[in-house]
């Protein structure tokens, strides 16, 4: 898949946690929101020309060993833009694996780091372009 159409499947996936939060499907408003992201850093990776295998990009463990030293340390995303991804997946965990459920607040938080995630994200270059976010 290419950038662009990652970046449409992230942007789809952001607007389901944003569904999913307002019917108080917590955890189902975290696992979307964590792929959400997942998604909007593959695409990242693609579009910036990161040297990366083409393996890494397959799993969640590889978007997230690649996405910091590739796009955080030394530019262009943010350090606290970089830190949203991993602190998804930890939630992301507790939602899918723990059997707890994530608290309303934390699910709405969530989401709206995904969202701020995706809309910083889309200013990169290869990847600029509007999102339908809310």
């Amino acid at each position: 898949m290419d950038p662009s159409g990652l970046m449409a499947k992230a942007t789809t996936a952001c607007a389901s946690a944003r569904a999913l939060l307002d019917r108080q499907d917590t955890d189902g408003a975290c696992n979307q929101a964590y792929y959400a992201m997942f998604d909007a850093a593959r695409a990242a990776l693609l579009a910036t020309g990161a040297e990366v295998s083409a393996n890494v990009g397959k799993t969640p463990s590889g978007v997230l060993t690649a996405f910091s030293p590739h796009l955080v340390k030394n530019g262009p995303v943010p350090r606290e833009i970089g830190r949203l991804l991993k602190q998804a997946e930890e939630i992301r965990i507790i939602a899918d694996y723990s059997g707890d459920s994530i608290s309303p607040d934390d699910a709405r938080r969530l989401v709206e780091a995904a969202e701020t995630f995706l809309t910083a994200l889309a200013t990169l270059p290869g990847l600029q372009r509007p999102l339908n976010l809310p």
